[in-house]
């Protein structure tokens, strides 16, 4: 009896068309994710004994030991500090600010930003300090 030789077709798996959609789907989620990056400045916060965390979510504006203004991470003018918390105050669930500043700047400096604060709409405004010891 004549046995038939079964032939040994497999057939090989393309995965080039695989790797491209992985590529593509690791690009779209690099683009996609945002980074939430502290500000890299240097600031000696003032402190207060009745000093509590704050959320999160509050936007933060940050002014330097050279009173200069910074919001997401860009610099701003004191006149530009209400259109550009206005967009952003747009976008956020919370209306709250968060004022993180040196604590050598000039007291009129801080009360010029943070009356440009309340003036774009923002509900909260708190100036960030640290716990008092003692």
């Amino acid at each position: 009896m004549r046995f038939r030789q079964k032939s040994q077709n497999v057939d090989s798996v393309d995965v080039s068309p695989l790797i491209d959609m992985v590529f593509i789907l690791l690009i779209f989620f690099m683009v996609t994710t945002t980074f939430v990056k502290d500000m890299k400045l240097d600031l000696n916060r003032p402190s207060a004994a009745s000093a509590s965390l704050a959320s999160t979510k509050v936007i933060r504006v940050y002014i330097d030991n050279n009173s200069e203004i910074y919001i997401d991470n860009q610099p701003v003018k004191l006149w530009a500090i209400q259109s550009k918390l206005r967009d952003l105050l747009r976008a956020s669930t919370e209306k709250s600010v968060l004022v993180v500043s040196d604590d050598t700047i000039a007291v009129n400096v801080l009360i010029n930003v943070v009356d440009e604060i309340r003036q774009s709409g923002a509900k909260d405004v708190a100036v960030s300090t640290t716990k008092e010891m003692g």
